[in-house]
């Protein structure tokens, strides 16, 4: 089957945004999505570089914002 790899990046990034947690240094969220999924969000500018072995990832303003905007339109109220 294929797959509209714009749409699940769309859902992966909304998801990244049900566990962002912001400190004095960085915005971040566990990254235990699809890592062709997340290698795009990186390329896009969305999240900082995926590789490494931290079990999270630091989330840009720009991906911070878009996440936000797609966990809306995709699951509806949230906290």
């Amino acid at each position: 089957m294929e797959y509209d790899e714009e749409k699940i990046d769309d859902a992966v990034l909304a998801l990244l945004y049900l566990t962002m947690r912001g400190d004095r240094t960085a915005t971040r969220a566990w990254k235990s999505h699809d890592w062709a999924a997340m290698n795009r969000l990186h390329q896009k500018g969305f999240i900082g570089d995926p590789k490494g072995k931290t079990k999270s990832v630091v989330v840009t303003e720009e991906g911070q914002g878009k996440a936000e905007e797609l966990c809306r339109q995709l699951f509806g109220k949230l906290r």
